[in-house]
């Protein structure tokens, strides 16, 4: 692989009632709970147009997974071909980036309340994207 490397710095982190891994769901339209993104102090001018009711992409750093991990049967089901991670989606893999489609259900300060957001808590926040084309797009 490459030498080259990349520092990035969590903006905030995962509170959720979510801590087990192998019982939490794969998708966050599966079941997840409402959870809270709680973010640094340096970064609450980036959260002022943040609106209930919007969609956001939120990218973490999924940091309980392994990352010597290339291939995984999907969902963990045995009974399905082992596949390329970069055609799942694993926690496990070089680069454990996590993408997560939320809806935006209050803010207040450094606290944003989401739902559908499958992270375990404590995940490392690295940042918050609009949904193009979804509810409230600037």
């Amino acid at each position: 692989m490459s030498s080259v490397e990349y520092t990035v710095r969590p903006v905030g982190r995962v509170e959720s009632p979510l801590t087990d891994p192998d019982t939490a769901p794969k998708q966050g339209d599966e079941g997840a709970p409402e959870s809270w993104l709680v973010f640094v102090p340096e970064v609450a001018p980036a959260l002022r147009d943040l609106r209930p009711g919007a969609d956001a992409l939120v990218v973490t750093w999924l940091d309980r997974a392994r990352r010597d991990v290339l291939t995984v049967h999907p969902r963990g089901d045995t009974s399905r071909p082992e596949t390329g991670v970069f055609s799942t989606r694993s926690a496990h893999r070089p680069n454990p980036v996590g993408l997560h489609r939320v809806r935006l259900l209050a803010v207040d300060g450094l606290r944003v309340h989401v739902a559908d957001l499958e992270a375990l808590d404590g995940t490392p926040v690295l940042d918050v994207k609009p949904v193009l084309g979804g509810r409230a797009e600037r």
